[in-house]
């Protein structure tokens, strides 16, 4: 049995194929990840871009974080489980690929933004020109990455 019929055959994925009240709570809960997970990285973002300046960045950068990694946590979780429903077809599918391509290099630019001393700037207040740029960059991936999303039932 290879992997994808395995995902297939799991039995988280037998449950939300059978029942429509599990698949619907299911992408529920995925809608709410991405919406936590969006609504907090953008304002970050634009904060750090220059923003809303007036509200301090070391009171919203720790809340915001915590929020966008909560809600990131749930998208990743629940958009697996919603994967293994089908996914020799999710792997078929283009806006699919696009959209997993677009949140490796998002996932990945958070990590280049937290390695180049981001905590550290945040605490004293210091926003460098590198932060900006992965900011916009994260902005970009982010916003391209949901519509990637929703561009996958319209293929």
């Amino acid at each position: 049995m290879d992997i994808l019929t395995g995902l297939a055959a799991w039995p988280g994925a037998m449950l939300i194929r059978q029942s429509g009240t599990a698949y619907l709570l299911v992408n529920a809960a995925h809608i709410l990840g991405i919406g936590l997970l969006v609504g907090a990285i953008l304002p970050l973002d634009l904060r750090l871009l220059g923003f809303f300046r007036a509200v301090p960045l070391a009171v919203i950068a720790a809340f915001l974080t915590r929020a966008a990694a909560f809600g990131l946590a749930l998208a990743l979780s629940t958009g697996f489980w919603l994967f293994t429903v089908k996914p020799d077809e999710y792997l078929a599918n283009e806006a699919f690929l696009w959209k997993l391509g677009l949140l490796a290099f998002a996932i990945a630019n958070i990590g280049l933004q937290h390695a180049g001393g981001y905590r550290r700037a945040l605490a004293n207040g210091t926003v460098t020109g590198a932060m900006r740029f992965r900011a916009a960059v994260s902005a970009t991936l982010w916003l391209a990455t949901l519509l990637a999303g929703r561009w996958i039932g319209f293929l």
